[in-house]
């Protein structure tokens, strides 16, 4: 999912939320953001949390990332904490 923080959020402007199965799955979801952004130049500002913890969060300034597994997603419910963003992509 992608929600819209423009002017409802001074720090982004851009949240990504997406889940994977298993900590692999995670470990290998950031990776590839990584490896992906690299090539283009975009190095992160930031990174928090660990594979082990179920969440996993880089920041790329304009553009913040969370990875979840899925039990920790439902438990944070960001979609539904940033409610009044407007969702821009939705893949389920």
């Amino acid at each position: 999912m992608m929600l819209d923080m423009r002017g409802i959020c001074s720090f982004t402007d851009y949240f990504v939320i997406c889940s994977g199965e298993t900590g692999r799955q995670i470990e290998a979801i950031c990776e590839e953001i990584d490896q992906v952004m690299g090539r283009e130049g975009v190095v992160p500002r930031h990174r928090e949390g660990t594979v082990d913890s179920g969440w996993m969060l880089t920041d790329f300034g304009d553009v913040i990332i969370h990875i979840f597994t899925t039990i920790e997603r439902e438990y944070y419910k960001l979609d539904r904490l940033w409610s009044k963003a407007v969702p821009l992509i939705r893949i389920q």
